[in-house]
C-alpha cells in the first residue's frame, strides 16, 4: 500500500497496531486491537469514540457571491441555512441526476462556503466548480490543509470541553475557536463533533483527546464501526447507497433537494424522476434469522429478483443481521423477502430505517 495517501495521525495508528485497509485512496484504520469493531460500536453508542477521518475531502469557494453559486449547482438549499450553519448536500450528474458525490456543505459568510466531500470524489468535485466558477470567485482544494477528528458519542460534549473547545451549540451548526472549526456533525446517530484541526496540528489534538478522555472511557475508534454506525442508522455510504447510477429520488434523499430552487446540476432529471416515481427504491433489510445481507447480493420475493443489497452488516446493537436494499417499486415495508448469503436462503424483513434510534439533538 505505498502508493496510498497518509493521514496526519498515521504513526499513531501504527504505534496502536491499527489494522490498516485503503479508503479511497488513503490508508486508515479499520480497527484497533483490544477488542476491535464491536467495541470500538459499544464505546460511540455508550460513551465516547474518536475517529480520524481526515482522509475526507476539504474545498473552498471564496469570492463575491460564493454562497449563490454553490447553491446553484448543489442540490440542497443553503438559503434555509445562516451562517455558521452546515448542511447535507448532493453533488449530481447534470444530465442524470446521478450522485458524483454526497458532502457537507458549511456557511461561513456570503462570500465562503466550505465543503467536505468523500475522499475519493474530492478533485472530481472540486473540479466540476472551477469548470463552472464565474469572474472574481476561487474554488480550492484544500485536502492536506485540514485534519478531520470525529468525537461521537453521548459523553463527547465533556471530552471535547476538556480540550477547552466550546459545546453549546445546535446539530449542524459550527464554531472557530483560534484555528480550529468545531462541528456538531457526524455519521453515528450519536451526540458528537468534528474537529478540524490544522493538518500539522492534528497529532497534539488526537493525543489531547487520548489522554483527557481515558477517565471518560474513550476508545479510538477505526473505519469498520464507522460503517456499522452509519447502517444502523440507514445513512447512506457513496459508492454504494448512492452513486451516478443511484439517484436521490431512488436513494430515498429526496430531503436533500431544494425542489424549489430554480437551478442546482440535474434539476430537469430529478424532478421528472419524482413525479414519474422511481422504478426503484432504497429499504432497509432485518434479518429474521443468523443470515448476515453483504453488499450485490441479489433480493428475492416469491422467488423472483426484485432487487439488491447496497450495503449490510451485523448490528452490534440490536445483534441481528441489517442492510440497506435497492428494491423494485411496489414493495413495502412489512414484506418478507430472501437474500441469498452464501448459498443459505435467508429471510429477512423490508423496514424502513433507522434500526436503532437516533440520539442526534
Amino acid at each position: 500500500m505505498s502508493d496510498l495517501k497518509t493521514s496526519p495521525l498515521h504513526d499513531r495508528h501504527v504505534a496502536l497496531g491499527a489494522k490498516l485497509a485503503d479508503f479511497g485512496g488513503w490508508e486508515m484504520p479499520i480497527e484497533y486491537p483490544g477488542g476491535g469493531v464491536l467495541k470500538e460500536h459499544a464505546a460511540v453508542r455508550e460513551a465516547v469514540g474518536v475517529f480520524d477521518v481526515s482522509h475526507l475531502g476539504k474545498g473552498v469557494v471564496r469570492g463575491p457571491g460564493a454562497l449563490d453559486f454553490v447553491n446553484a449547482r448543489l442540490t440542497n438549499d443553503l438559503r434555509r441555512v445562516g451562517i455558521g450553519q452546515a448542511q447535507y448536500t448532493l453533488c449530481c450528474d447534470r444530465e442524470t441526476g446521478g450522485v458524483i458525490d454526497d458532502l457537507i456543505a458549511y456557511v461561513r459568510s456570503e462570500d465562503e462556503v466550505f465543503l467536505i466531500p468523500n475522499a475519493a470524489n474530492t478533485s472530481a468535485v472540486v473540479g466540476l466548480l472551477q469548470a463552472d466558477a464565474t469572474a472574481g470567485l476561487e474554488v480550492e482544494d484544500l485536502h492536506t490543509r485540514f485534519a478531520v477528528i470525529a468525537v461521537q458519542g453521548p459523553r463527547s460534549p465533556e471530552l471535547v470541553a476538556a480540550l477547552g473547545l466550546p459545546t453549546d451549540h445546535d446539530y449542524m451548526s459550527f464554531t472557530r475557536s483560534g484555528d480550529m472549526t468545531v462541528c456538531r456533525t457526524g455519521y453515528t446517530g450519536e451526540l458528537g463533533y468534528e474537529l478540524l484541526p490544522a493538518w500539522e496540528d492534528a497529532g497534539a489534538v488526537w493525543d489531547e483527546l487520548m489522554a483527557k478522555g481515558a477517565a471518560l472511557g474513550v476508545l479510538p475508534c477505526g473505519l469498520g464501526a464507522r460503517d456499522t454506525l452509519r447502517t444502523e442508522m440507514g445513512y447512506p455510504l457513496h459508492g454504494q447507497d448512492l452513486s451516478l447510477e443511484i439517484t436521490p429520488v431512488q436513494a430515498k434523499s429526496g430531503w436533500a433537494v431544494g425542489w424549489d430552487k430554480p437551478a442546482f446540476w440535474g434539476r430537469d432529471a430529478l424532478v421528472k424522476e419524482r413525479a414519474a416515481g422511481p422504478a426503484r427504491s432504497l429499504w432497509g433489510l432485518e434479518s429474521q434469522d443468523r443470515g448476515i445481507p453483504r453488499s450485490h447480493m441479489q433480493v428475492l420475493k416469491e422467488g423472483r429478483v426484485v432487487g439488491e443489497v447496497t450495503s449490510g452488516t451485523f448490528s452490534p446493537t440490536r445483534r441481528v443481521g441489517i442492510g440497506l436494499a435497492l428494491l423494485e417499486k411496489g414493495t413495502a415495508a412489512g414484506d418478507d423477502v430472501t437474500v441469498d448469503v452464501r448459498g443459505r436462503t435467508s429471510v429477512m424483513k423490508v423496514v424502513k430505517p433507522p434500526f436503532v434510534p437516533s440520539h442526534v439533538r
